[in-house]
């Protein structure tokens, strides 16, 4: 069994969504799936400014934040996390700066990887986002599993090979949602598809 791991930081819900719609493509694959977050930096105030943001703090408090055991565990992974002036968050860069631990003894090597982005328009730094999350799986020696142009679901979504891109606006609400979740279906079977070839299952 492919053991899937989901690692997402999400302000205002869409990458949480994101991962949701992983997971349910994970459990119908028959894979053991965790999902987990990574630990919220931003003090009160700026939470509290965003009625979106302090809504998704309080929806997502039972979700475990990630670890490097879970790294460590998992035979795929898939990143989820918006941009940040074109760049992954604070919170998503620091999870990764912590794993030098795992990183040094080999233990994040050869793990499956792809990532999925939000912005609010849809030149937000998408594309960026997801290269500097694979930048950094490079270091670890990980394989990466983009897209790619190979299914019409990623056209449909808007056509980014690199992983999933999604557009949202102020209020929260994710453009072409379906499209979106088809994406994310192809690209996360694709995953796991390759993953368990690896595992030779």
């Amino acid at each position: 069994m492919v053991k899937l791991l989901i690692v997402y930081y999400s302000s205002t819900g869409t990458n949480a969504k994101m991962a949701e719609f992983a997971k349910e493509v994970g459990v119908n694959f028959g894979a053991e799936v965790k999902v987990r977050k990574v630990h919220e930096l931003a003090p009160d105030v700026a939470i509290d400014s965003n009625p979106l943001w302090r809504e998704t703090v309080e929806k997502t408090k039972d979700v475990k934040e990630a670890s490097s055991e879970d790294l460590v565990w998992a035979d795929a992974i898939i990143f989820s996390a918006p941009s940040r002036f074109g760049v992954m968050p604070s919170q998503m860069k620091q999870f990764l700066d912590l794993q030098g631990g795992p990183w040094s003894k080999g233990q994040l090597a050869n793990k499956f990887v792809t990532a999925f982005t939000s912005a609010q328009n849809p030149h937000g730094g998408q594309e960026m986002v997801i290269q500097s999350i694979y930048t950094v799986m490079q270091h670890w020696g990980a394989i990466i599993v983009p897209a790619g142009y190979l299914d019409g679901a990623t056209f449909a979504a808007g056509g980014n090979p690199y992983g999933t891109s999604a557009s949202v606006s102020g209020e929260g609400v994710m453009a072409q949602e379906e499209e979106i979740k088809g994406a994310i279906d192809f690209q996360t079977r694709r995953l796991l598809e390759i993953t368990k070839k690896y595992l030779g299952e």
